[in-house]
């Protein structure tokens, strides 16, 4: 194998890596973001229930 194909190889490999690491990082800040959206729903769904603790007590059914 001459130096020439070892180096792109080798470059070529690299990047590929970095792209991975660049797409992992993505989706885990992605993820991060989601996290975040559903403690807040899950905050102001808590807060609701403090607030109007008397909410979906009660269910009324007919047969």
């Amino acid at each position: 194998m001459d130096i020439a194909a070892l180096s792109t190889s080798l470059s070529q490999g690299k990047i590929m890596s970095q792209v991975n690491i660049s797409l992992s990082k993505m989706g885990m800040d992605m993820v991060k973001q989601q996290g975040q959206a559903l403690d807040q729903l899950i905050q102001s769904a808590s807060l609701e229930t403090s607030v109007n603790p008397h909410i979906g007590a009660n269910i009324d059914i007919r047969l």
